[in-house]
């Protein structure tokens, strides 16, 4: 039976809809890209120099992430996204002609990249980030296709939408792409050099980096005003860091070095990858070129600088709970991380400066400390060194200590946490 509070929320949705579909509609509605035919002949299509390049491409896009089932068949579909408004298949993307893509044309497959509209014409869902896959190129759409076409294929049907009332109704998604969604293919700025606009390119487009790296509203919008200045990736409780290296972002002071190292490895002088972006170095970034990863450096290096948020003054008293941190730092963490939190160069990551501990809500450091942190595997550290889990040797209000005492200690100035965050935490599901 659904509450008062849940029915009054629902209400409010369907109520902001019908004004934002009125207001598509004195707009004049949204004019979608025509299916035009192309010239690409399947000859075309299988050439291996194009199919090469394909590959590389979905690799950078880390696409296999969401269209590959645990333990299924790569690119094969059956992975459920969840998002805060229910459940949403990934399809099958190889050329199985029944449940994939093998009765798609070039032209189809260029609009849902391009214009997030499936081969009958219907909205996709922007859990399909065609949000950021609008600024890819006709060309690396096309290798991208002949690659996919390559593909065994794999019978696997999708399994059924799970999203409720008014989600479920797609008309509904003219309102959302009025408000989020502008379409059209990345535009080199000639004011910049090729290293910049090819990073620019990488990051807007198929790394869809802005995807988790925003803050959303209700509606699951992203900002547009202050792309990449962090945010917490929805369902998967976890925060993705503001990536401006200048004054006050959340890489303030990481160098080019610095951005390769982590993207090539999983791990720098800066920090580590954990949680979802460990599994996006070991699956695409390890995997880009030396010059990719530089591109994509320059570009995040030209972020501007982000105002200075001076962290609240608590009304609490936490110099307990910091002195109660303190000891179980010096018991559990200081014979990794260092009394002065730097950690060992290319072994432990400092927690000093930290971007991962200093975001905002304290959601990172939180989990890592209940469920341990995991470096990906990758060529460049093929044994990364682990952290183990705390959640079975510390109780809530150590965990909250700790994790207060890192966030305020050395350099770092965070907000501290409370045990309620640590309760709502140890008992969320990993993702």
């Amino acid at each position: 039976m659904k509450s008062p509070k849940m029915g009054l929320i629902a209400t409010a949705v369907v109520v902001a809809l019908v004004a934002v579909v009125a207001m598509w509609f004195l707009r004049g509605g949204e004019k979608l890209t025509p299916v035009e035919p192309g010239k690409e002949t399947a000859e075309a299509l299988k050439d291996p120099a194009l199919i090469a390049k394909g590959q590389y491409l979905t690799t950078v896009g880390d696409c296999a992430a969401c269209h590959t089932a645990q333990g299924g068949v790569r690119f094969a579909g059956g992975r459920v996204v969840g998002t805060p408004f229910g459940d949403i298949p990934a399809p099958n993307l190889t050329p199985d002609k029944a449940t994939g893509l093998g009765n798609w044309s070039f032209a189809e497959f260029y609009r849902a990249l391009h214009s997030g509209v499936g081969k009958q014409g219907e909205f996709l869902y922007p859990a399909f980030s065609y949000t950021s896959y609008t600024k890819v190129t006709r060309d690396d759409a096309l290798a991208i296709f002949a690659y996919l076409q390559s593909l065994a294929p794999v019978a696997q049907e999708a399994r059924p939408l799970g999203l409720a009332f008014p989600y479920n109704v797609r008309n509904s998604l003219k309102a959302w792409r009025a408000l989020y969604f502008k379409e059209g293919e990345y535009q080199p700025d000639n004011s910049k050099s090729p290293a910049w606009n090819r990073g620019a390119y990488l990051v807007q487009g198929l790394g869809h980096c802005n995807e988790c790296h925003i803050a959303r509203d209700s509606f699951g919008g992203m900002r547009s005003d202050q792309p990449l200045s962090g945010g917490q990736i929805p369902m998967q409780n976890w925060y993705a860091p503001d990536l401006s290296t200048q004054a006050n972002g959340g890489l303030d002071g990481w160098t080019t070095k610095d951005i390769v190292d982590l993207l090539k490895t999983g791990q720098s002088a800066k920090g580590t990858a954990f949680g979802p972006m460990a599994e996006v170095v070991a699956q695409s970034t390890q995997h880009m070129t030396d010059d990719d990863l530089q591109a994509i450096a320059t570009y995040l290096q030209s972020l501007p600088a982000r105002p200075l948020v001076e962290a609240p003054k608590s009304p609490l008293d936490v110099s307990t709970m910091i002195k109660q941190g303190a000891n179980v730092y010096a018991e559990r963490c200081a014979d990794c991380h260092g009394k002065d939190g730097n950690g060992v160069a290319g072994v432990y990551p400092p927690l000093n400066g930290n971007a991962s501990v200093n975001e905002p809500t304290g959601i990172n450091a939180i989990r890592v400390v209940l469920l341990g942190g995991f470096a990906p595997a990758t060529a460049g550290n093929a044994r990364p060194y682990s952290m183990p889990p705390f959640a079975q040797q510390l109780n809530d209000a150590d965990v909250a200590a700790v994790v207060t005492y890192i966030r305020q200690a050395w350099g770092n100035k965070s907000p501290h946490v409370m045990e309620r965050d640590v309760i709502k935490y140890r008992h969320t599901p990993v993702d």
